[in-house]
């Protein structure tokens, strides 16, 4: 039986991070067309909220499911960066904007694939 080891998810820095993830995306998002609301816009920002909540459920979990539930983080942070270039393509934001929100998603990558490895 895996022994049960509950991490505090608040002083994690891939926590964290994703945190930051968030509130950049929204103010991103506060540029965004409002014919968008519906659209892009809204998968953007469940995405981006996922990363962060996924971290915090999983980790009350035995390591085993915590990992599982950083797989879900991580796929996130994939589809939110695949959204983010969408949106770059239709002009919704620039590509400075775009380099710099996915220079945080790939350290949350890295620092994620990491951590996971250590559990």
């Amino acid at each position: 039986m895996e022994k049960r080891k509950r991490h505090n998810y608040k002083n994690l820095k891939i926590w964290n991070l994703g945190i930051e993830i968030v509130d950049d995306v929204f103010e991103l998002l506060s540029e965004f067309p409002k014919d968008e609301k519906y659209g892009l816009t809204s998968q953007i920002s469940r995405c981006s909220i996922s990363i962060p909540s996924n971290i915090a459920e999983g980790s009350s979990r035995t390591d085993k499911s915590f990992s599982h539930f950083l797989d879900i983080s991580l796929g996130s942070s994939f589809e939110l960066e695949t959204q983010l270039i969408i949106a770059q393509k239709r002009n919704y934001l620039s590509e400075t904007q775009l380099k710099s929100i996915e220079e945080k998603i790939q350290e949350f990558q890295k620092m994620t694939m990491g951590f996971q490895n250590k559990l």
